[in-house]
């Protein structure tokens, strides 16, 4: 067996195995990034919703009397 047969057959599936990429470390990044997306936007729009919703009921409220 030649050093370059060695290196293809032994050697490259092992640094590949060592040195690939972990998918399963990502993908639990990628979902917390993604929940910490939502949470952020549904904090915001209940903010805004809740100021002009209180401010469309007071002007509705003064209306009526």
């Amino acid at each position: 067996m030649s050093l370059l047969s060695y290196l293809e057959l032994v050697v490259a599936p092992f640094v590949r195995s060592r040195l690939g990429r972990d998918d399963q470390g990502a993908s639990l990044v990628e979902y917390a990034l993604l929940v910490a997306l939502i949470a952020v936007v549904c904090i915001l729009a209940v903010t805004f919703l809740g100021r002009e919703a209180s401010n469309k009921l007071s002007n509705v409220g003064s209306a009526i009397r």
